[in-house]
């Protein structure tokens, strides 16, 4: 199996996979960073997004031999101790039910905030589509993300 150098939240580590291995199961059995979750497999529901170079990714689809270079940023690296704007938001408008789902959502709001800082109601609806919650928190979720853009 050949060997890969990531850059995973800011910190260099190699780790021995096979070429085709998502980097989800990377994150979650090699390195232990289980913050990122397993939904679907087929990069439908948003539960194991992280960031590829600031840019929101599924990482259950994308194959760690396409990984270049590339910064990796997961729910564990978005702030040293949860305070994180988007973190702040989902803690004062208390989002999660079960939580399952939060880390990819708010993934990707933070990935959607920095590209589009003064969001409307409907870009916020829009950039959040992709991600499923079984709880159907979807009010509360665009309502964080409305104040994570106020607070940034």
């Amino acid at each position: 199996m050949p060997d890969y150098t990531l850059k995973i939240n800011g910190k260099t580590t190699t780790v021995t996979a096979e070429a085709d291995t998502p980097l989800l199961w990377v994150l979650r059995d090699e390195l232990d960073m289980v913050g990122t979750k397993f939904g679907c497999g087929i990069a439908q529901c948003g539960a194991c997004t992280v960031h590829l170079d600031n840019i929101a990714v599924r990482s259950c689809s994308l194959p760690i031999s396409t990984i270049s270079g590339e910064s990796i940023t997961t729910i564990e690296g978005l702030s040293e101790n949860g305070t994180h704007p988007v973190q702040e938001a989902w803690k004062e408008i208390d989002v999660p039910q079960c939580g399952y789902c939060q880390a990819g959502q708010m993934m990707t709001a933070s990935a959607f905030l920095k590209e589009n800082p003064n969001p409307t109601k409907e870009e916020i609806r829009e950039a959040m589509h992709g991600n499923i919650c079984r709880c159907a928190s979807y009010n509360r979720i665009e309502k964080a993300v409305e104040v994570a853009a106020k607070n940034s």
